[in-house]
Formats: structure tokens, sequence, C-alpha cells
């Protein structure tokens, strides 16, 4: 395992790709994700993923199930399968585990109307139905359950994250 100290997060919008790089720039691991419906922006309410530079501020999550459900950042006890995802089609379900992101630039991705932080923009684990490589989110980044929980493992709050 890479010490968490020495990677970054590379995320690419176009190519819906997530990089997880060594502090000389060698790429460690390569993910598919799927980010905002609405592209690429940082304005509150506006369901894009933001861009810039951030940071991991929370690690949530750990040691949970695969496919554990979360609802404002806390387990519900649930772990997600068809059938719960039946009884509930308008959740956008949040699984396995939570990067919650943090802007590094004020008036750009944080402060007042953009703030990554208070816009709750996390990578997370989504249904594993769910398409990767296809921008469908409502802001985050969202990831197979297999993919976050690897990269969770990487990371630590601290960790740069570059949204581009």
């Amino acid at each position: 395992m890479t010490h968490p100290a020495s990677v970054r997060i590379d995320i690419d919008l176009t190519l819906q790709r997530l990089q997880l790089k060594s502090e000389g720039g060698e790429i460690v691991a390569t993910y598919p994700v799927s980010t905002g419906l609405n592209g690429p922006g940082e304005s509150d309410g506006s369901g894009c993923t933001p861009r810039g530079e951030h940071y991991v501020r929370a690690s949530i999550g750990a040691g949970l199930p695969v496919g554990a459900v979360f609802r404002a950042r806390r387990p519900t006890g649930e772990t997600y399968s068809v059938d719960l995802a039946r009884l509930h089609p308008e959740r956008d379900w949040i699984l396995s585990r939570i990067l919650w992101l943090c802007g590094r630039e004020w008036g750009k991705n944080r402060g007042p109307g953009v703030d990554t932080f208070r816009r709750f923009i996390y990578i997370h684990g989504t249904p594993d139905s769910e398409p990767m490589g296809v921008p469908l989110s409502h802001g985050c980044v969202r990831m197979r359950n297999a993919d976050i929980i690897d990269l969770f493992d990487r990371v630590r709050p601290g960790t740069a994250v570059s949204i581009r």
C-alpha cells in the first residue's frame, strides 16, 4: 500500500477518470468515475462538479461493509440491495465510503456561494448498476464500491485533490 502522505488525487471531468498519483507524479491507480450531470461548476445548488484544488476534509465509513448506506454522512444500518432501491426510488445512493472534499481556492471553490465543503461534495460509492464514465451525479464524484474502498484505504484527510 502507498503511504497516504505521498499521494494525490487527480480527477479528469472530460475523461470521467480519477487517478491516484505519487508525489513524483507516477500513476498508482486509475478508476472510472461519474461526475455531475450538469457539468463542471462551483455555484451552490448547481448540481455541478466543482473544479480546482481541493483536499479530503473527512474520511467516513472505515470498516463498514461494502454497500453500507449513508444518509447525511451517517450509516443507516442498511446495506444496498435491489429490493431496498425499489422501496426508495427517490434516494441518491451514497454507499460504502465517503471522502468529503473541501476547496482550497477562496472565491472559486471555497467561501460564500461556491463552497465545495458546504455543498456536501464527496467522492463516494454508488450502486454497481450505475454507469461509470458518464456524468450522472448531482455534483459528487461517484465510484464503484470496490474502487472507493480501495481509494479510501490509500488516502487520508489532507490528501490533495485536483478536479479539472
